[in-house]
């Protein structure tokens, strides 16, 4: 964690990275692109979707991320945007990504009614006209075209000229120039004119216990974290079940679809209007509440309650989706989610439907006396946690003091843990049935892991998955 001798020195800093930063790598142009956002309208229901274009923007900042890495070969999330050449067809930029329509797509709500979700694209400005395609998973779970639109980033409606800034960004931790690292964005929502200093203390504090977790705790160099909220004018968010309502500046809020816990913005539109002023490839929204709740997407942001006292858990569980794409392990709890019904092999790197042990995708983790699929006190662990969530829905239906509900988490991973404790494969690798919300067909790597419940590390198989992205986006020193 790097503190600052005064604010202004920060913000001189921050702007000296900014104007220099592509010109520190060797490989990268004397001055990086700008940054090309496609807005645009995704609606639908279960059985179709649609697409609208909205406005083309060039946001203030220049491109944050490396030219020498257009591509993305990680193949995560249910969407993929590709930027091609408009005569050629030359691919020149990809990225994957998952929306909240997609998850949206899986309540039960959508087989009912159509919905209309504001989402983005951004993308280094071309030098020509490009066309940009939206690519969704199809049944066989490979990338096909849903929608395809042709920009040019020099036409006349293209949006130039922003509105000024309504908050400045804080650097928090500072690995090097933007192209060279990662750059993670924490915004604040919920949180007043009074409450800025908490808002930093709390950014500071979450990015602290970030790097406290590995794989971020040996890649911390490999980062540059920011901070910057829009001031509100009542502190926390809005909780409709309890009837609490806010107006935030990004608009985020618990009970999303349904689920108490579940704390997300559908106001993409602001989000990116903030959010365009720090440079970023990931951001995690602190909402300013004390009721545990979070929400992650990947390739679009993570959220966690930044007062509640299980925050350092929810920042990695949930900034674990948004920037790795890692699937939820547990199962007993409830969801907003439908089950399909199907079994199909997922995308995310920490799930399998194990229908070719063989050929598992972190078999190389896995010793040749650890059979597959895996035992573990599945019976044992299911009995107690199905008697615990009934607990904790009654604590939540009655509104019970959240000190209540710390004290039931507590409790659960206690008993979790000494459940586990003697159990033979309790450090091992293997395919422990269980995992995706499902009980029976999906499988996890391992008996434990942040994934899986609110335990302090990792696993393996999830580290990969991390190491990953931060690969994709971060060039160490010295890689031309």
């Amino acid at each position: 964690m790097r503190r600052f001798l005064s604010r202004l020195s920060a913000v001189t800093l921050t702007l000296t990275l900014l104007a220099t930063g592509a010109a520190a790598a060797a490989s990268q142009p004397t001055s990086p692109p700008a940054t090309v956002r496609l807005d645009y309208i995704h609606s639908g229901n279960t059985l179709s979707e649609q697409y609208a274009i909205e406005r083309v923007l060039i946001e203030p900042l220049p491109w944050p991320g490396d030219m020498s890495q257009p591509f993305d070969d990680t193949n995560r999330g249910n969407n993929r945007v590709e930027v091609a050449d408009a005569k050629t067809g030359a691919l020149l930029y990809s990225r994957d990504f998952s929306t909240v329509f997609g998850e949206w797509k899986s309540t039960d709500e959508a087989s009912k009614l159509s919905r209309g979700f504001h989402e983005s694209v951004r993308f280094p400005k071309p030098d020509r006209p490009v066309r940009v395609r939206i690519l969704k998973r199809d049944e066989r779970n490979q990338f096909s075209v849903a929608w395809s639109v042709d920009v040019d980033a020099d036409a006349q409606d293209v949006v130039r000229k922003q509105p000024p800034a309504p908050a400045k960004p804080i650097p928090i931790h500072l690995g090097g120039p933007s192209p060279q690292k990662v750059d993670l964005l924490i915004l604040g929502d919920g949180y007043t004119q009074g409450d800025m200093k908490k808002f930093e203390q709390d950014a500071r504090r979450l990015t602290q216990h970030l790097f406290e977790v590995s794989p971020f705790k040996e890649r911390a160099n490999d980062f540059n974290v920011w901070a910057m909220a829009v001031p509100s004018q009542e502190s926390g968010v809005s909780r409709p079940s309890t009837g609490v309502h806010h107006a935030s500046a990004l608009g985020a809020r618990y009970d999303i679809f349904g689920s108490e816990r579940y704390v997300l913005t559908l106001d993409n539109r602001a989000l990116r209007d903030i959010a365009q002023y720090a440079p970023y490839e990931f951001i995690e929204i602190l909402v300013n509440n004390d009721t545990y709740g979070g929400g992650g997407i990947f390739g679009q942001f993570s959220t966690a309650a930044a007062s509640n006292e299980w925050a350092n858990y929810l920042f990695v569980h949930e900034f674990g989706h948004h920037f790795a794409g890692l699937a939820d392990e547990y199962y007993t709890s409830p969801v907003a989610y439908q089950s399909s019904g199907a079994r199909m092999e997922p995308w995310e790197p920490n799930v399998t439907a194990l229908r070719d042990p063989e050929h598992l995708k972190w078999k190389r983790h896995v010793q040749a006396s650890t059979p597959l699929p895996t035992p573990w006190p599945k019976a044992e662990y299911e009995a107690y946690s199905r008697a615990y969530q009934q607990k904790r829905a009654a604590l939540r239906a009655a509104n019970r003091p959240e000190s209540e509900m710390n004290a039931l988490f507590r409790d659960d991973l206690a008993r979790t843990r000494e459940l586990f404790a003697g159990a033979r494969y309790r450090t091992a690798i293997g395919a422990f049935e269980g995992a995706n919300y499902e009980a029976s067909g999906y499988y996890r790597p391992a008996m434990q892991c942040i994934m899986f419940d609110r335990s302090e590390q990792f696993c393996q198989v999830c580290r990969d998955g991390i190491s990953e992205i931060i690969d994709l986006y971060a060039r160490p020193a010295g890689k031309k």
